[in-house]
This record gives C-alpha cells, structure tokens and sequence, in this order.
C-alpha cells in the first residue's frame, strides 16, 4: 500500500457524486491536490443528489441561503451566487432545485478548470480491494480502475422496508417506498386516504408534494410520537453560541435548554449548541448515545431540523382544513384488501389495535444507516471482507477522527475513506450542508496535503 503522502500524480477515486463527494471533489482541485475521478450510478442526480434534485419547487431549503454555501472558507458565496442570478437573499428560503443547479454549476466550472484533473464516470463501482501498492475498482460494466485512495460518499441509504409490511404483497400502487416519486399521486381520488409512515421532513415533503399533484383527500403521517418538525421564524434575534459544552448529562442537558429557552426563546437554544454538539455526542459513551437516541432523537429532530416559514404555514393551513392530521401511532399490519391496505396499528398509550383502510402507504421513515441490512452492493462486499464494520449503533460506517474507515479488526483503513451521513456515528451532525462542508474540507487538506496559512478557522 502506498505511504500516507499523497502528490498531484496520485488519484482519488470518489464513489458517489451527490453532494459530498461533489464538494469533495471541488476542494481537492482548490487545494491542487491529486487527480480526482468522481463515479455516479444516478447520472441524473450528478452534483445534486437525491436531496437537491427534488421533485417539486414546493421544496425548499430548510435553512436559509446565508447558511448554505458549498464552502466554509468562502461563507457567503451561495449568497453572493444567488444575488447574481436574481434568484433571492440571504435570508431566504430558495427551492432545492435552485440549490442543486448551483451545486451542479460548481462541479461544472472545476471540471472546466481542472482539466484532465477531474473525469466523471456514470456507472456503479461494486467492489474495492487494495492490490499490491494501489487500489482496484470494479464497476458494474466489468471495467478495473486503479487509484490511491478511496472516498465512500454514498449519501444516505434508502430506508428499510418498514416492520409490519411485506412489502412484496403490495402493488407499488400500494404501496411506494420513493416519497420523492414524481407519480406519488397517480391513481388516487379526492375520496381516499393516504398514509405516510413518518411524521418528519420527509413526510412534510410527500404532503406537500400529493397537494401540489392535485390530490384532496386525506393524508394521515404516522410515527410512534407523532411529532412533526417546528418552522423557522423571520426576525429571530441573533443567537450567542455556546463556547463549552452546557452539560455532562442528557438529563442535565434538557435542563440547560429549557432553562436557556425561558429567556431566548427555543430555537436560539438549540441553535446555540450547534458549535458544540459534535463535541457532546464524541464525548458521549455508547449507553449515553444509545439513550440519547432512544428517548431524545425525536424531540432533537423536529427542533433542530425546521421548516421555512412559508411550507409550515402550508402545512398549517393542510391540518387546518382537516386534509393533514399527524397520528402518534406504531404500524402492527397491513394486508392489501380491495384496491386499498388494510392497516392495523396501535394508538400511543393504547392496549388494542385499531384498523382503519388507506389507499395507499408511503414510506416516508427517512434513511438509515445499518450496513448488515443494506442492499448495496459495494458495501455488502466491503462488510464481506472486513474492510468496513458498521459502527456501534448501526447508524453508519464506523470511522475515525480523519474519515479513515474502521475494518472489521479494529483498525483503520490508510487506503479508504468515507464521508457524508453515513459517517454520523462518529460525529452525529454530519447531515446538513454547514457539517458536511466542513468535512469533505477538511478531508480534501488531508489528502491534498495542504496547509491551514490564514484565514477563518474552523
């Protein structure tokens, strides 16, 4: 296996052209570091991923554009992008798809730049090994690539068939598992009732997508607590972040927050632990993740993770008028009957299942992470050959502190690398672009073998 110093001669091969491993890309040609080669399976979704090729304009970021720039060196360069085109300001909450053709302008211009320092290859790599002082890719096509190292930026995994359904006893007029699929409402009438499993970002998305198909019946979002994301508001104050970490333990942690809430309000609360809270979950143990998980995740999420303003005053005025309602429920059953399923579930506090008849489900769980049940098959390979393990909560690919991904020995890999939100084990917010861009950043120094010589630390 090559040393750790890598030189412009050497190449980096990135598997997954979504979002990080697009950033990833960009920051290794900014830092004039080895040749790149980028490989997509979803040529559609190149630079975009599946979150920023949405299916609708009804989907807009959840954070506002003066947070977004691609990159933490330059903070204000999405901004300044959207200005040019007279497409919003800083404040606002602009379309993913608007975000996504900025993404895909990025990779666009340091293809241009970079010349035969950055080739794209549309196609699927299925297995990585390291042979003799290199690394060999095979792809899908039978075709062997050979580089230095190795980045895993496969985005997030599509969520697992949910328990309670066999899924291979639905039509997929039944049941849909894409809640992003342009024809979530094809077949459906003003009379009938639509089930989204999952009352998070991605179920606000399948209501506001169904609404914006035509569809007027009715939408039930199902999860065991029923909770569903809180907005944004405009003219929030400025927020004071913390400079230390509030609390030891998770009870003592709730405590700071809604102490600190009574005086600045909730959402400067929780925005106040952003610098802080990758440092919270790495000094975290495993039972102390593990409950965190268990008990707090939930809450964590639909405070953390907003809506802007305008799609929750949509999603307002759907419950409203009685077309949206969230249930706290746990899914039991569900059999196909007639043209619709029938679905058994049981109410949060309750001993006895109710039932009740949907049209359709739609999985709308959000992805996960855990690597011995995933389908694909790079990572089913890479787990056979103990090149990757998953980490101890099952949330991703285990990894340390530089990205290195961790074998099924112990230790880590010098030869590949994973980054994105599959890696949220090691770090747990790495989902959102202003985590993410600091990571493929950094990474990119590291394998460029660049030199921090001024600027913005980080």
């Amino acid at each position: 296996m090559a040393t750790s110093t890598l030189t412009a001669d050497d190449h980096v091969l990135i598997v997954g052209g979504g979002f990080s491993g697009t950033l990833l890309a960009i920051n290794l040609l900014r830092h004039d570091g080895p040749r790149v080669t980028l490989v997509e399976r979803r040529r559609d979704q190149l630079a975009r991923g599946v979150a920023y090729s949405a299916a609708d304009e009804s989907h807009l970021l959840n954070v506002r554009a003066a947070n977004m720039s691609a990159f933490p060196d330059d903070r204000d360069h999405f901004a300044r992008w959207l200005a040019d085109q007279s497409l919003g300001g800083p404040a606002s909450f602009v379309p993913r798809t608007v975000y996504g053709r900025y993404l895909r302008e990025l990779l666009e211009d340091a293809r241009r730049d970079g010349g035969d320092r950055l080739s794209l290859i549309d196609g699927e790599v299925v297995a990585l090994d390291p042979a003799g002082q290199r690394v060999e890719a095979l792809l899908e096509s039978g075709e062997l690539l050979q580089c230095d190292r190795a980045v895993l930026a496969l985005g997030n995994l599509p969520p697992h068939p949910p328990a309670g359904i066999d899924v291979g006893s639905l039509s997929s007029d039944l049941y849909c598992d894409d809640p992003w699929a342009a024809d979530i409402a094809e077949g459906l009438t003003d009379g009938d009732e639509v089930l989204l499993l999952g009352t998070g970002l991605t179920a606000i998305d399948a209501a506001l997508l169904l609404e914006r198909r035509g569809f007027r019946g009715s939408i039930t979002a199902m999860s065991r607590r029923g909770l569903r994301p809180r907005p944004h508001v405009d003219g929030q104050p400025p927020v004071t972040p913390a400079g230390e970490k509030p609390a030891d333990t998770l009870s003592a942690l709730v405590r700071s927050v809604r102490t600190a809430a009574e005086t600045v309000g909730w959402r400067n609360a929780v925005d106040a632990l952003r610098p802080v809270t990758q440092l919270l979950w790495e000094g975290a143990d495993g039972p102390t993740r593990a409950r965190f998980l268990r008990h707090l995740r939930p809450f964590w999420d639909v405070h953390r993770h907003r809506l802007a303003p305008s799609v929750g005053s949509r999603i307002d005025a759907m419950v409203a008028r009685g077309q949206l309602r969230f249930a706290a429920a746990k899914l039991a059953a569900a059999q196909a009957e007639g043209r619709g399923v029938a679905v058994a579930y049981r109410p949060r506090g309750a001993t006895e299942l109710q039932r009740r008849p949907f049209r359709r489900i739609i999985n709308c769980t959000g992805p996960q992470g855990d690597l011995l049940r995933t389908q694909e098959r790079l990572l089913a390979q890479l787990v056979q050959a103990g090149t990757i393990r998953p980490d101890a909560l099952r949330l991703g690919v285990d990894v340390d502190a530089t990205s290195r991904t961790i074998g099924a020995d112990g230790r880590p890999q010098p030869w590949l690398y994973a980054v994105g939100p599959m890696t949220r084990g090691a770090s747990w917010e790495v989902v959102a672009v202003p985590d993410l861009r600091v990571q493929t950043w950094s990474l990119a120094r590291t394998l460029a073998n660049a030199h921090w010589v001024g600027g913005e630390g980080l």
